[in-house]
């Protein structure tokens, strides 16, 4: 006879795929469709939900009480948002816009932690999901504290475009605004176009239907 050993988890049985464990019916959640430049939700909003986006992407932006507007977070498909509900944050920190046409998982937040709590894959693909967020977020601020404009913008475009995906090849970038990537860069757009300008006379990124980032880019960023 086994003994049964209390907080032991049971061996899985290959990579979990979320995708099409969120696809089975596993999550009671409503897929919920937003057209571009849509609020998805607002800053100060109830935080009672976790969303996955399916299709699509997700800007995060703050507004300070001074009015100034700064975007912390570009998102894309097989990423979370809104997870701050699962710590007890009572209301939304940021605003999340939908930057193109997008289809996203809503699970409420009550089920959610259910989920983790007797899904095991789930959980251990969403504590990694977390811990990378969190070393993004890490990453981010030593960017913005010790390098230059140039290698910011580079590194913002290679994080834009998936950088290091396999399912990306190509790179392509949808439409964004010079406007819009000095915001996440935090200098001006005038500096955005020079860089820009430059990145394309040498090749790194293309302008063909879309801004293409091309593996060169990532000369700038290594450069010291």
């Amino acid at each position: 006879m086994g003994i049964k050993r209390e907080g032991v988890r049971p061996p899985t049985a290959g990579p979990f795929d979320l995708e099409a464990f969120l696809q089975s019916g596993g999550v009671a959640g409503r897929v919920v469709r937003h057209r571009s430049g849509a609020i998805i939700y607002a800053q100060g909003d109830p935080c009672d939900s976790v969303l996955y986006i399916q299709k699509g992407g997700v800007k995060l932006r703050v507004n300070s009480h001074a009015g100034k507007e700064a975007i912390v977070a570009m998102l894309g498909p097989g990423d979370f948002f809104g997870e701050g509900a699962l710590a007890g944050q009572p209301t939304r920190m940021a605003t999340a816009v939908a930057t193109s046409p997008s289809a996203l998982l809503v699970v409420e937040k009550r089920q959610m932690i259910r989920l983790l709590h007797e899904q095991y894959a789930l959980s251990d693909r969403f504590l990694a999901y977390i811990l990378a967020r969190n070393i993004r977020v890490e990453a981010d601020l030593i960017d913005q504290l010790f390098n230059s404009s140039e290698k910011r913008l580079a590194r913002t475009l290679l994080l834009l475009a998936r950088y290091g995906k396999p399912d990306l090849p190509n790179r392509v970038l949808p439409k964004i605004s010079q406007e819009m990537l000095a915001e996440m860069v935090g200098t001006t757009r005038s500096r955005v176009n020079f860089f820009m300008n430059k990145f394309r006379k040498l090749g790194f990124i293309e302008y063909n239907g879309g801004l293409k980032i091309n593996d060169s880019l990532l000369s700038i960023v290594l450069h010291d």
